[in-house]
This record gives C-alpha cells, sequence and structure tokens, in this order.
C-alpha cells in the first residue's frame, strides 16, 4: 500500500506547524527483503541511505527522492529506497536496483538533498558498479528534486518520473502561497466573525517569527470563515486565487460541477492542510533562505480570478451570499505589497526552478484534484520545457482521483513501465488512457489500493484512473531567462 506522505504526517500538518528547528539524527534504515543485497550507511553530513539489489540485476538503478517532512522538530525518518515496500519488493523482483538517502535536514532540504542523492550514486558505484542505466523517480518535494537532478546533473540520469511534484519550481510555489495569504488575510480582516478568538490582522504574511502562533490564528479565522455564508464565500475567493481544487476525498465521488457548496466544503478541507505550509512552514524556508524569498508586487488580482478554474465557484457563491466580488478584488489589490530580499529569492531560485531544459526522457503523473500541490504545477513545467524546445523529451500522465500523490501501486509500476519503454525503444509509447489502465488493472488487487489518505480508509480499493486531461494554468509562473539573477525584484 503506498505510503506517499501518510495520514500520520498530514495530521501533522493541520496539528502544528514547525519551528525551523533541525530534526534529530535519522535512524539506520532497515532492510526487510532477505533476498537481495541491501546495504545501509551514513553520510558526513548525518543523512543516511539505503541500497538494495538483487541477483540476477538488469543494470536499471531506481534513486529514489523522498518527499517534503514538516519541521516539527521530530526526527529524521532514515532513508528508504521507495514509498512503498509492495511495489518496492516487486521492482526488485523484476530485476531492478532501487536507492534512495534521507536527506541531512526535514524541511525545505532541497539544497541539501540534490548532493545527498548524487553522493548515493557514488555509493552505488564504488559497491556495485556503474548501472548502465539510471532513472530518478520520486513524489511530492521529491518529484521537483527529481526534475532537479535530471536538469543539473544530466549526464548521471537517463531518464526521470516525477510524481505529483512540485513541478511550478519554489518561486512558483511560494509566491502562490503569498498570494493565498494575502487574499486569505485581507478577506478574513474584511468579514470577522466573533468565533474567531484570534484575529486576522496579527497573522504575518513574510518574516514570520512564531510558526505556530501564525498557523493557529490562521486556523481560527479559518473556522471562523466556514461558519458562514459571507465566510464560505470569501473562503472561495482565496482558493480561487490559488487554483485549490474542489474535490478532496478519494473515498467521495467528485463534487457537480455546479455544487458550488460542496466544492467548497471540499476545499475548506484542503485549506486546513494548506494554511500550516503557508502560514507556518514559511518560517523555515525563511530562516533557510536568509529572509523572505517572495513577492507579490504588480500582481492583479482581479486577473488571477478571471484566470482561475474556480472563477464561476467563487462567483456564484458571492452572489448567493450578497457581496461584492469586485470590491473585494479591489481591497485584495489595495492592499499592502511584499517586496523579496533580493539574497533570499536567489537562495529560492537556485533551490529549485525549471527553466525547461531537459536532456533526458521525463514523464510526470499528477491527480487531477491534489489539494497539496495542485495539478497546474504540472502546466508550468511543461510551458518551461515547450519554451526551451524539448517538448519532444516530455510527456505526462494524470490520475482522476482526489488526493496528493493519492496513486495506487499499479498505477505508478505502469508509468515506470512506460518510461522504460520510451528508454528501450527511443520512442514514446501511445499512452492511451485505455491502454494504461488496462496494464495496470492487470496487476493483483493489493496493488490497486490507494491509502493511508486523509478522509480514506487504509486501504480504498481504486481502479485505475488514467484521464486525458488539460490542467488548468498555473496562475503565478516563473521561469528564469538566461543570465542571472537580475531579473528578480528587488526588496528590504
Amino acid at each position: 500500500m503506498h505510503r506517499f506522505l501518510g495520514a500520520l504526517i498530514l495530521a501533522t500538518l493541520i496539528a502544528a506547524a514547525g519551528t525551523g528547528a533541525t530534526a534529530a539524527a535519522s535512524q539506520q534504515p532497515s532492510c526487510t527483503n532477505s533476498a537481495v543485497t541491501c546495504k545501509t550507511g551514513t553520510a558526513a553530513v548525518g543523512s543516511t541511505w539505503k541500497i538494495e539489489v538483487p541477483e540476477p540485476w538488469n543494470g536499471t538503478l531506481l534513486l529514489y527522492s523522498h518527499g517534503y517532512v514538516p519541521p516539527t522538530g521530530a526526527p529524521n525518518p532514515p532513508a528508504d529506497d521507495f514509498a512503498d515496500r509492495q511495489a518496492a519488493d516487486y521492482l526488485l523482483s523484476q530485476g531492478f536496483a532501487l536507492a534512495g538517502s534521507s536527506y541531512p535536514d526535514v524541511g525545505w532540504a532541497v539544497k541539501e538533498a540534490v548532493p545527498d542523492q548524487v553522493g548515493v550514486l557514488s555509493e552505488f558505484r564504488r559497491d556495485f558498479g556503474k548501472p548502465r542505466r539510471t532513472i530518478a523517480w520520486g513524489h511530492s518535494m521529491g518529484g521537483m528534486i527529481t526534475a532537479d537532478l535530471v536538469q543539473t546533473y544530466p549526464k548521471l540520469f537517463d531518464g526521470a518520473l516525477p510524481m505529483c511534484g512540485i513541478l511550478g519550481g519554489g518561486i512558483g510555489l511560494w509566491n502562490q502561497n503569498l498570494d493565498l495569504e494575502t487574499s486569505f488575510k485581507t478577506l478574513m480582516e474584511e468579514d470577522p466573525n466573533p468565533a474567531v478568538s484570534v484575529p486576522a490582522s496579527t497573522l504575518q504574511l513574510a518574516n514570520v517569527t512564531d510558526a505556530n502562533a501564525n498557523t493557529a490564528a490562521a486556523e481560527a479565522a479559518l473556522a471562523g470563515a466556514q461558519a458562514t455564508p459571507q465566510g464560505r464565500a470569501r473562503l472561495a475567493l482565496a482558493s480561487a486565487l490559488f487554483n485549490l481544487p474542489t474535490w478532496f476525498s478519494p473515498a467521495l465521488p467528485e463534487p457537480d460541477s455546479t455544487d458550488y457548496a460542496a466544492q467548497e466544503q471540499n476545499q475548506f478541507q484542503a485549506l486546513q492542510v494548506q494554511v500550516a505550509f503557508v502560514f507556518g512552514f514559511r518560517a523555515e524556508l525563511e530562516k533557510r533562505a536568509g529572509g523572505n524569498p517572495t513577492w507579490n508586487t504588480g500582481v492583479d488580482y482581479a486577473k488571477l480570478l478571471a484566470r482561475s478554474a474556480d472563477r464561476a465557484e467563487a462567483t456564484a457563491l458571492y452572489q448567493s451570499a450578497g457581496l461584492d466580488l469586485q470590491g473585494d478584488l479591489q481591497r485584495i489589490n489595495d492592499a499592502p505589497r511584499i517586496t523579496a530580499a533580493p539574497a533570499a529569492a536567489r537562495f529560492l531560485e537556485r533551490n529549485v526552478v525549471f527553466d525547461g531544459r531537459v536532456r533526458v526522457p521525463v514523464l510526470t503523473m499528477h491527480t487531477t484534484s491534489d489539494w497539496l500541490v495542485p495539478v497546474p504545477h504540472e502546466q508550468s513545467y511543461a510551458s518551461a520545457v515547450d519554451h526551451a524546445g524539448n517538448g519532444a523529451l516530455l510527456r505526462q500522465l494524470f490520475v482522476h482521483r482526489a488526493g496528493h500523490c493519492a496513486f495506487s501501486d499499479a498505477e505508478m509500476l505502469t508509468a515506470l513501465n512506460e518510461l522504460v519503454r520510451r528508454l528501450d525503444g527511443g520512442h514514446w509509447p501511445a499512452l492511451a488512457p485505455a491502454d494504461l489502465n488496462a496494464e495496470a488493472a492487470a496487476y493483483p488487487s493489493s496493488f490497486n489500493e490507494v491509502g493511508p489518505v486523509l478522509g480514506a480508509p487504509s486501504a480504498l480499493p481504486s481502479p485505475p484512473a488514467f484521464i486525458t486531461f488539460a490542467p488548468p494554468d498555473f496562475l503565478r509562473p516563473f521561469v528564469p531567462p538566461p543570465g542571472g539573477h537580475d531579473h528578480l525584484p528587488g526588496g528590504s
């Protein structure tokens, strides 16, 4: 069963923001498959690594990058070489070698993760020789690290499979987070609720000094807003400026396209997770970057809404609540703007944004209603790759399901098979959803489950759900032009 992020971690995200403190040292990874050669170790920087090699080995190494670990002060989990043991053992039985590191720290550890993963490749070569083929793959922030690895070290990899990745890049993600913060704070100040014990005016949008207090204030404002029709309309507007999806639980059907009340209820559940990131975990990022790396100078929020996939929902809920949508958009546009600290923005650009200059085949995969890393990230990445003239190297798969990284093992293995076929044959397979679903359905029933996920049972039967899909626009794209960092906005 796929342990993509885990209900325990999600509960942690909702319950508390991180302190920014470095996590305690990792425990050593465990080796559970006695049929393969398993080696573990600790790097000089304190991270752990794990390598498993079957006999016979088919010559292909899969380097796995794990996702974001919240900076709550808990120990850094030990390294593993894939998110799910069932799928890992299956791959080993098919002759693939697996490897991965823990990274030396938690939180936005992108700067540390990339050399750490390259170090695992060096360890592998020392112990087992050079692989015939190396494929990078990973989930969530690990999907971003996967794309970073093949962008930064193209000669070390033959292909990549970023899954549910932050492919809008670091600046795109955190600028979009700032848009959510700005609209949320402005609208919650406009619509105070007596049930809110901490006023929205206390929210810090940048240069966060107390992550826990900032998250608690956002959670209180969120709960208060959800209690009234006016508050729910304003939450829908804030969600629309983030392009937040409208389907939360894979255990429940997708809301009807015109059931705006149900859509907002789903977005409310998503916002319960998002506020920990955007108002709390920002503090850990700012500590790494040496200041605030994000800005919203020059952003016209009315124009963002016009491009949003959620525009009809926000408009309808404003009408039913008797509110002035244009008036609230003007209030957001009139709110004080945030400028970036230049050095911090340069840090986030390095860690990382995508210029589209890929040199190896890349196959991405995303659920259509990912409420943590919304699917518009795929549009941003494809746009960058196309702009760089490398569209022939990229293909994207979409799974019609709610949830962050809510893929079954069968879907992930099918995607990997398609990438391997591209590497073997020199051209992309057709990737027709019907064919992909038939291939995934052929795996045992335990491979066609998703879980644990928030709001779903520990094992949710999930028939393959590949679909033809065009993701909405990423509303705040950032692609660096050639020539360095001079294009970044100034700040104080």
